[in-house]
């Protein structure tokens, strides 16, 4: 379980918190979505979850390693895969073949068994054909298939990804967030989805929303999306079907 206790973060130079006395935890194998407008606090939580970030007060557990006790970011990182907007941070590999097999060569995997993996992971995200391909001339939906493939190969406990679809179309952001639900039940991956749409988070069992650096709701989708005026307030997307529900 990830654990997030008091957490108060602020970024150098700053005169105000980005997070404040926020308190959630995230279960290996549950669902979390994550909304919130700009400026909200969500990127900074995200990065807070893996140690990217250290906390300003307050504490986050992975597993009982705390993330501010240097020596144990390294399991932290192993157990936390992060996933962000922008594939292009994450992709450094002269090959899609080689992207993908280089964090388990860093691991020790041995090579009939890296093999097996990165074959089972080209099928699984439909990166057969570009095996041989830079990363770099990729599409945008392909890069970001090739990211999330690549992080989840090394089989993290959790997955965190800070608005991975935000930039691809419709048809892609259903393809991967359908390969990611499917995974999380096979494996029992812990998901938290960063996201701004309400149609990614109705997939979840459960919805944090955020505001001002603060949890604002954290309650099951349905619930949270009930209170469509206040989510519309914050400047949080809501389903169509509920705006025409209050309408009635």
């Amino acid at each position: 379980m990830i654990e997030v206790r008091s957490l108060s973060y602020r970024y150098p130079g700053s005169s105000m918190d980005a997070l404040r006395e926020v308190d959630a935890h995230f279960e290996e194998g549950g669902f979390v979505a994550v909304m919130g407008s700009n400026g909200s606090g969500k990127s900074t939580l995200a990065q807070c979850l893996n140690g990217l970030l250290h906390a300003t007060s307050g504490e986050v557990l992975v597993d009982g390693l705390n993330t501010n006790d240097k020596s144990s970011l390294t399991e932290i990182r192993r157990r936390v895969g992060m996933i962000f907007q922008d594939p292009n941070l994450q992709l450094t590999s002269v090959t899609v073949e080689r992207e993908l097999a280089f964090g388990l060569e860093n691991l020790g995997v041995d090579r009939e068994e890296m093999h097996k993996r990165v074959e089972a992971q080209l099928k699984l995200f439909n990166l057969e054909e570009c095996r041989r391909s830079a990363p770099s001339i990729l599409s945008g939906g392909e890069k970001q298939r090739l990211a999330i493939a690549s992080v989840m190969l090394l089989e993290p406990y959790y997955l965190i990804l800070d608005e991975a679809t935000s930039l691809l179309s419709l048809m892609w952001r259903k393809s991967l967030i359908d390969i990611i639900a499917r995974e999380r039940v096979k494996k029992k991956i812990g998901i938290v989805l960063i996201t701004q749409f309400a149609s990614e988070a109705l997939l979840a069992g459960r919805l944090i929303v955020l505001s001002s650096g603060r949890i604002f709701f954290d309650d099951t989708p349905r619930e949270v999306f009930s209170h469509v005026d206040e989510l519309l307030s914050i400047g949080v997307a809501v389903p169509i079907r509920a705006r025409l529900e209050r309408l009635l």
